[in-house]
């Protein structure tokens, strides 16, 4: 087997934590000897130990004089988990294949640099794209110190996320709604609108096997949510923070009681502002946010340059209806020129429905 292939089952086998590392990176790791696969391993949790750790640990023999390939440049800092390159120098590696470089401030070249002056030979670069690709929500957060935000909706061909009458359940099929919920595993927060709660009284959770369940949060610029929604009543079972501009503490007492957490935010436009928003997940570790809102709070998100994605499923049917909503209301541009592009777009089949997403290219413009 090649450097590539030998990468592509590092690969692998990083995709396995998806959901489980967050704030941390996906990374997996193979142990090569004598043309052998002799360990391998990924980092599965937060707090646990890191892949090339776990690649060691499960060696059926010495490592010593092996090549070791590794998808993410290995640490070389003290943080929850000892340095990476530390347990490599002292298991006797000889050479170590490198995928992505670690854009962590704390490692950036620094832990192939000691692997290098210790006399390991180190070939970096090897399924980059691929290695990259695979922790974009990782490489944002720690570039930027904020979530990387995906704008998620369904919409009929006719552009309508709900019928004249308001209904919308179901528009896609069942492959396209369990995708979602993989997206609600994969990504760390959840949120969503007051009228979103007010409309579906939605439980925002994850119901897959073996997924986890997003941390909660809720747009509610006047603390309209119900007490008895589904929200509030699995506060306590599941992380749940109410975004609003009121500082009323009778009104927010009862939310704390029943186990929400409650953040009074800076007001822009009468709404929470996102851009604190994101900043005080941000500082708690929150790294990715799945925006399941309805049109006004996707506007309000595009304008505040808050999206990094978008991901639009589409279902083969129509709705009509002169007044029937689109997923994105709000002010909206008034030129062709001012519109928000994306770029890298990907289109896949889930069942009968089509997913299209792409990276935001550019924010709204003349809309501040």
């Amino acid at each position: 087997m090649t450097d590539t292939e030998y990468m592509r089952r590092a690969l692998e086998l990083a995709g396995r934590g998806v959901g489980w590392t967050s704030p941390n990176p996906m990374v997996g790791a193979v142990v090569v000897k004598d043309g052998r696969v002799i360990g391998e391993g990924f980092h599965e949790r937060c707090g646990e130990a890191h892949a090339e750790r776990n690649a060691l640990a499960h060696c059926t023999e010495s490592p010593a004089g092996a090549t070791m390939y590794v998808t993410l440049e290995p640490c070389c800092h003290q943080g929850r988990q000892p340095p990476c390159t530390d347990a490599i120098l002292e298991a006797g590696i000889a050479r170590v294949v490198v995928g992505s470089d670690d854009p962590n401030p704390l490692v950036a070249g620094k832990g192939i640099d000691i692997l290098r002056r210790a006399g390991v030979e180190v070939e970096t670069g090897v399924l980059k794209a691929e290695c990259d690709a695979l922790n974009y929500v990782f490489f944002h957060y720690i570039t930027t110190g904020l979530p990387y935000v995906v704008m998620k909706y369904a919409m009929t061909l006719d552009g309508k996320i709900a019928t004249c009458s308001g209904k919308s359940k179901w528009i896609t099929g069942e492959a396209a709604r369990e995708q979602v919920h993989r997206d609600r595993s994969r990504y760390r927060a959840i949120m969503a609108g007051v009228g979103t709660v007010l409309a579906d009284d939605p439980m925002l959770n994850c119901r897959i096997e073996g997924g986890r369940d997003p941390v909660r949060v809720i747009c509610d610029s006047h603390l309209r949510t119900p007490l008895t929604s589904r929200i509030v009543a699995t506060a306590r079972e599941i992380p749940t923070t109410l975004a609003t501009v009121s500082a009323d503490k009778e009104a927010i007492a009862p939310y704390e009681a029943a186990g929400c957490r409650v953040w009074t935010l800076p007001e822009r436009g009468g709404r929470p502002d996102l851009t604190e928003l994101m900043r005080r997940l941000g500082a708690e570790g929150i790294d990715s946010v799945l925006l399941e809102g309805g049109g006004t709070l996707n506007w309000t998100a595009l304008e505040s340059g808050i999206v990094c994605r978008v991901q639009a499923y589409i279902a083969p049917k129509l709705f009509g209806g002169a007044g029937a909503k689109s997923p994105v209301g709000g002010r909206g541009v008034e030129e062709p020129a001012g519109a928000v592009k994306l770029r890298d777009i990907s289109v896949r089949r889930l069942g009968g429905d089509i997913l299209l997403e792409g990276e935001v290219e550019s924010l709204v413009h003349g809309n501040s």
